[in-house]
């Protein structure tokens, strides 16, 4: 049965605090990663619309595609290329206000100028990242690292 994750309306931190039971409701008693990832990217473009959101699965020492939404994106990036990459290899969430002063970006849309990827670590290891791009500059920061990183923790990633 589907949740009703009705738009919230505040501050940014306001709609993630609404927003995070919801999700956690969505992922109740659902053990398929692929449901669980592709209605988290649904939810979370939804409350923000961002321009695309969606995860990316460490497989073959690359990164996959995974759920998402918005518009076509990279299929595969490899280890430290890219902020997906750079996240990847370092294992900590990265900021960037601009894109297109980040070294190596990787252009999957001309429309993104925003960025934040949150590293899925898992018994010590990557395995999967969440990447949001926004068209806006400077559209993410401390307050969507905090709860994007609270909201990867409630996918539960053991059969991957």
């Amino acid at each position: 049965m589907a949740e009703d994750l009705s738009i919230i309306i505040g501050t940014k931190e306001e709609q993630y605090e609404a927003l995070v039971p919801q999700i956690k409701g969505l992922l109740e008693g659902e053990t398929d990663l692929v449901a669980n990832l592709g209605n988290v990217a649904a939810a979370l473009k939804e409350q923000f619309g961002w321009l695309w959101v969606g995860f990316y699965l460490v497989k073959d020492n690359e990164l996959v595609l995974g759920p998402f939404q918005g518009p076509v994106a990279c299929t595969r990036i490899k280890k430290g290329r890219g902020v997906c990459g750079a996240s990847w290899e370092k294992a900590e969430t990265l900021i960037v206000p601009d894109v297109e002063k980040f070294p190596g970006h990787i252009a999957c849309s001309s429309l993104s100028r925003s960025e934040i990827v949150v590293p899925i670590i898992y018994n010590n290891e990557v395995i999967a990242i969440l990447d949001a791009d926004s068209a806006e500059l400077e559209h993410f920061d401390n307050t969507d690292k905090i709860y994007l990183e609270q909201i990867v923790q409630l996918v539960s990633f053991q059969n991957l």
